[in-house]
């Protein structure tokens, strides 16, 4: 374990950022950030960020659990952040298999007992990172509750691009060809390809473009489009995890009415399958719930930090 830089110049997080860069079993750095509650410590959540983001973009969730007094400990994934780049293209957002972010949070957990970080221990995922922890809670991640935001367990695409995409995702990987972009994607973030007016993640301008603030001054945090590989092994994911029952675990779920990036139906059908499962709608919301408006933004945390206060127990 290795001390790593948090910039906390560009974020809204508290200055208190300690920084860390750990190595997987198979060989990948991954930077990790925590803020150390000042509060009774309840206990810690990690937050597992979405593809493409990074650990300066969490500031409003970390201020708000480390104010409630919890640890926050967040992860840049493989390909993301300052963390290990892993295509030859380090803009390219690649992965082999879903699989390999398992070993992202293996080495997030060992980060957790070797910072002796108060337990228990609960887990925030936003649209990618849902998915991981889903996958994580199911082959028995030990938390006591779990929240997601806008998760990924299906992306938003019409019937017959799902149906293209499968087949020639699977081609491409075969021949070598899994590093290539998706297509309508290149090495710009999603922030530097849309105007504001014309995003899909949010309806707050500030955050916006603090999002693009952030890649301007430090453009190494910013990760491209994902890959054909990436796509190929989502869609995998997806499927494979829609297969699964859902875990005896807590969880708090919210999703925008006005969301456009993961697939809503796969979302309330894992929900409605899921007993100690909630999902709320929230209004005029896009799929960055954390980067939207403050009275939105503030709706989705406030509610969970209480549903994670909830679960207390004297220690």
């Amino acid at each position: 374990m290795r001390t790593a830089q948090i910039h906390t110049d560009i974020s809204v997080a508290p200055k208190s950022a300690e920084g860390f860069m750990v190595t997987t079993s198979d060989g990948v750095d991954i930077r990790v950030g925590l803020w150390r509650t000042e509060q009774d410590c309840r206990g810690t959540v990690l937050l597992f960020p979405g593809r493409g983001d990074y650990i300066e973009l969490y500031g409003h969730p970390v201020s708000a659990l480390v104010a409630a007094g919890f640890n926050a400990l967040v992860i840049d994934w493989r390909g993301h952040g300052l963390s290990g780049r892993v295509a030859n293209n380090p803009k390219v957002g690649h992965i082999g298999s879903f699989s390999e972010y398992q070993n992202d949070v293996k080495t997030m957990i060992e980060c957790v007992d070797e910072l002796e970080l108060e337990k228990p221990l609960f887990v925030v995922g936003h649209s990618m990172g849902a998915c991981v922890a889903l996958r994580s809670l199911i082959e028995g991640l030990e938390v006591k509750a779990a929240a997601f935001s806008a998760p990924m367990f299906e992306i938003y695409m019409a019937s017959y691009e799902r149906a293209a995409a499968w087949p020639l995702t699977w081609f491409l990987r075969t021949i070598g060809k899994g590093q290539m972009y998706a297509p309508g994607f290149n090495d710009d973030s999603y922030v530097f390809k849309h105007q504001f007016e014309d995003n899909n993640l949010t309806n707050s301008r500030e955050e916006y473009e603090r999002w693009i603030m952030q890649g301007t001054k430090c453009p190494e945090l910013h990760t491209g489009g994902p890959s054909m590989g990436w796509l190929y092994a989502a869609l995998k994911e997806c499927h494979d995890l829609s297969k699964l029952p859902s875990p005896d675990i807590p969880c708090l779920t919210f999703c925008g009415d006005k969301e456009q990036t993961v697939g809503v139906s796969a979302i309330r059908e894992r929900l409605v399958n899921w007993p100690t499962g909630h999902l709320e709608q929230v209004h005029d919301a896009k799929h960055e719930l954390f980067l939207e408006l403050p009275e939105v933004r503030e709706k989705v945390i406030g509610k969970i930090i209480s549903f994670f206060c909830s679960f207390e127990t004297s220690h």
